[in-house]
């Protein structure tokens, strides 16, 4: 799977959706947009994965500030 930005991914589901939604293509062309839709999908996906992995990390000091404490992918 290629590094696809999560804003990027993410918009393009929104173009994918929005063509899939009018009803207006054949089956080869939906079946391929579907396909990428997937790869946009996993990809955004695994993007908010890793950034709930640093979140989870995010640990409060006694001083009341916080620090990123780096995780191992």
């Amino acid at each position: 799977m290629s590094d696809i930005p999560f804003e990027q991914s993410l918009a393009r589901l929104e173009d994918i959706v929005r063509e899939l939604e009018r009803n207006e293509l054949d089956l080869d062309r939906s079946l391929r947009l579907f396909e990428e839709g997937i790869t946009h999908l996993r990809s955004a996906s695994a993007a908010l994965k890793t950034v709930d992995a640093r979140v989870q990390q995010l640990v409060e000091a006694a001083d009341g500030s916080f620090d990123l404490v780096e995780f191992e992918r």
